[in-house]
């Protein structure tokens, strides 16, 4: 049995290290990941004025003793949504701030008008200009009634980083729910913050006049876990994943099982996979928010179902492009059929390595996936996706027993 051990969450790092912008103490990350999604927004908090010191590859030290001018340009918020989420606490802090939009998204229009519209109900005055998001409260935020149409994870989080120094309640109705946001809610009240109603769809927040630092453990990453063990489900292996929360994955495991996958959580950090079969059988899938089957893990589970043992039927939800993987895993002789936000998964006997080209961060890895189960070698090209979400992949992996190297040069 071989072992495997789950970094912290990037979708809930990125967060956090904004959070950092909201006080003018040192908020210290630990079982924080080493990616380049990290990195960028470190740059960008660094830009703000932020002190950065990352000594320790998993603890990151950040302090928001003296900010500059409230300004994140073009060329350092074009590249990741997440760092877009520094206007809400530029906005508390400052009064004021200026932060391009963000650029678009290959897997799908992920606008950001609920940032925009949350953040004008705490009283703040937007106008985009230029490709800018242009933000003023000249008297502060306050406290709002903020009822999403629909389920934003990004929404929600914005939302919160500005709520907790808005005078007065603020409260968020159709909340996102995901472990990430109760991860930034936790941080945000070990600083100070007064948060209820944290994992429900509605949360109140009491805002208060200033925050300060504290200490904080970055949730581990389910998505990364959920990517390991759809790894050994598509390469009969038997594996025990390490620090990670077996609760967050809940209908992942319900899919695995109803695949013929065995998923044995051992206690409240571990989970073994083991699949003792050559191939797994067909099941139906469908992405939903939190608790429901989390779209980043979608392209890894179509993966699996490459060679399962009838035909499969997978509906995305939440974005409306997230099938450009489809394609690239048709050329290692998968039988995939997409009509518009379905999917139809014809599993086949074998698969049979192929260069084949990244198109976004999930999609990059289930070409990984497929490729450790085809027969022959599997070229992956764009592997700069990968470095965005994943460290230290191939290592991981090389100590699974796979045969996967980065060959130099490799981008």
């Amino acid at each position: 049995m071989g072992r495997v051990r789950i970094n912290g969450a990037k979708n809930s790092a990125l967060k956090l290290m904004a959070a950092a912008l909201l006080c003018d103490e040192p908020l210290v990350l630990t079982n924080m990941p080493d990616l380049a999604d990290t990195r960028f927004m470190a740059h960008l908090l660094g830009h703000l004025g932020v002190e950065v010191e990352r000594s320790d590859p998993a603890q990151m030290t950040l302090c928001a003793r003296a900010l500059g001018a409230p300004f994140a340009p073009y060329d350092l918020v074009r590249k990741m949504r997440a760092t877009f989420n520094v206007l809400g606490p530029l906005l508390a802090r400052h009064g004021q701030a200026r932060v391009s939009l963000p650029g678009g998204c290959a897997i799908g229009a992920r606008p950001v008008d609920l940032h925009l519209k949350a953040l004008e109900a705490m009283g703040a005055q937007i106008r985009l200009e230029e490709g800018y998001a242009v933000a003023e409260a000249p008297k502060g935020l306050h406290g709002a009634q903020i009822s999403f149409p629909f389920v934003s994870v990004g929404a929600t989080e914005h939302a919160m980083l500005a709520a907790v120094l808005a005078r007065g309640e603020t409260v968020l109705d159709n909340a996102a729910r995901e472990p990430e946001i109760a991860d930034l809610a936790h941080c945000l009240i070990a600083m100070g913050a007064k948060i209820e109603g944290v994992g429900t769809a509605r949360m109140v927040i009491t805002g208060v006049s200033r925050l300060g630092g504290t200490t904080h453990a970055v949730v581990a990453d389910r998505i990364e876990a959920g990517t390991y063990a759809l790894a050994v489900a598509a390469t009969s292996g038997d594996v025990l994943i390490e620090n990670c929360v077996p609760g967050h994955l809940g209908a992942l495991w319900d899919r695995m099982r109803a695949i013929g996958v065995q998923v044995e959580p051992q206690g409240d950090t571990c989970v073994r996979i083991l699949q003792s079969q050559e191939r797994c059988s067909a099941a139906d899938m469908e992405t939903q928010a939190y608790p429901g089957f989390p779209t980043d893990l979608q392209a890894q589970f179509m993966a699996v179902l490459c060679r399962a043992k009838g035909a499969s039927i997978i509906r995305e939800t939440i974005f409306e492009n997230r099938f450009m993987h489809a394609p690239e895993l048709s050329r290692l002789g998968a039988d995939i059929t997409v009509h518009g936000r379905e999917a139809v998964v014809r599993g086949v006997s074998e698969l049979h390595g192929a260069p084949v080209m990244a198109t976004d961060l999930r999609a990059s890895v289930s070409l990984v996936i497929a490729g450790l189960a085809a027969k022959g070698q599997t070229e992956v090209n764009r592997v700069y996706h990968l470095d965005r979400g994943f460290e230290g992949l191939e290592r991981k992996l090389s100590a699974l027993g796979a045969d996967i190297e980065r060959v130099s040069g490799a981008s």
